[in-house]
């Protein structure tokens, strides 16, 4: 097993610490398929169910006294119609994308936003006072964006490979 080690600044100050490259790989592909199923899974039940819609949550699930209330109930009187796809077709696509290991990059930053925005309309938390799983699920995503995770037996070490990606820099951001 290949060790290395890692020595960068966070906050101001040096850290230096060794790791196993294996199992960097193996962990962050656990991830990245737990994670894509987590998603894939939450999205194609409401895709292929008919009646499923967001509006019964953003009416009357939202606690009281969450600081962005007047928001969800604007997004369900007049706004569901984009909606309802979004957040179907987003966790669906984000997770077949995460699963696959295509445009991880960009995914990953589109899933954390979404889960920034179910953190929003769940606050002020029950069980918690900043963190609940939503914001674990956020980082998560910027975990497996930051460090490309899409390469490690994904489908973003060949697309990285096509000539149009290869001539066109700002694409290889939205892969890895």
């Amino acid at each position: 097993m290949a060790t290395n080690e890692l020595e960068t600044e966070l906050f101001g100050r040096s850290t230096r610490f060794n790791y196993s490259e294996t199992w960097v790989g193996y962990s962050l592909l656990a991830l990245r398929l737990i994670m894509g199923w987590t998603l894939f899974y939450a999205g194609i039940t409401k895709v292929l169910d008919a009646s499923w819609s967001a509006e019964g949550f953003l009416l009357n699930a939202i606690p009281e006294g969450n600081p962005f209330g007047g928001m969800w109930t604007t997004m369900a009187n007049e706004y569901l119609w984009l909606i309802d796809p979004l957040n179907a077709w987003g966790l669906t696509l984000v997770g077949l994308a995460l699963l696959l290991g295509a445009f991880v990059r960009f995914s990953a930053f589109w899933g954390a936003v979404m889960m920034l925005f179910y953190w929003a309309a769940s606050l002020p938390l029950e069980n918690g006072i900043v963190i609940d799983s939503h914001i674990v699920y956020a980082l998560l995503l910027f975990g497996l964006g930051a460090f490309g995770a899409g390469r490690i037996l994904g489908l973003d070490t060949y697309l990285e490979d096509i000539d149009v990606v290869q001539e066109n820099r700002p694409l290889q951001y939205l892969l890895g």
